[in-house]
């Protein structure tokens, strides 16, 4: 339960998780290939990711075998490039507010799942690995419009993204390994069986919170 503390109180810049400060002006004025600043970015961006480690924290809660990890991982890793990628190099935009609400929408289910809510309530199982899949490729999205925002130069674009997009990759793999670390001494307690309940319903509450502050966002801007 202490990993989830502490991902929470990380995000206590919670609604702030976006490029800022320093990253974002050279956002703004980078022009041709800069391969380890975009490396750091997407790297940095993935670590900071509240929002993206606690579905990820989510997706291995009950996963002891590192093959189980390593499938439902990749599935998140592909989706999330996909959209990515294809969303800054082809300019699709979508709403920032409706995304990320979505994200917080696949931290709830991620939770509700792991409670298993969807055969408790529905007398089903969804296949968990497409979900997997399925709300990578909104996750993507989200990283997207983040570097939207900035109107990338053209110059180097393509070379950048795939920079940022590993560097995603690395920041992802280093967050997990402190996540499964933790995961690991903690699967050792008593503690584990005892919260294991109240850490899913703690995760969901952070997605409702994380889905409720977008989508006031969205209609504060839809009022405007």
């Amino acid at each position: 339960m202490r990993i989830l503390f502490s991902l929470l109180f990380a995000a206590n810049a919670l609604f702030a998780h976006t490029v800022q400060g320093r990253d974002a002006d050279f956002l703004k004025h980078v022009s041709g290939t800069h391969t380890g600043p975009f490396l750091y970015l997407g790297a940095k961006h993935m670590v900071t990711g509240y929002d993206h480690l606690l579905f990820l924290f989510g997706v291995i809660f009950f996963l002891y075998r590192m093959k189980d990890v390593a499938i439902y991982v990749t599935c998140f890793a592909v989706g999330h490039s996909v959209t990515l990628l294809t969303g800054v190099l082809s300019g699709i935009h979508v709403n920032p507010y409706l995304v990320d609400a979505l994200i917080g929408l696949s931290v709830i289910y991620k939770a509700f799942d792991n409670l298993d809510g969807f055969k408790t309530m529905f007398g089903f199982q969804p296949n968990t690995k497409a979900a997997v899949l399925g709300f990578g490729l909104i996750h993507g999205f989200g990283l997207a419009t983040k570097l939207q925002e900035f109107n990338l130069s053209t110059d180097g674009l393509v070379a950048n993204m795939i920079s940022f997009n590993v560097g995603v990759e690395l920041g992802q793999l280093t967050a997990l390994s402190i996540i499964l670390l933790l995961m690991t001494q903690w699967r050792r307690t008593a503690g584990f069986g005892r919260y294991a309940v109240l850490t899913n319903v703690l995760l969901m509450t952070a997605g409702f919170v994380l889905m409720g502050y977008q989508l006031a966002g969205y209609a504060w801007g839809a009022a405007a």
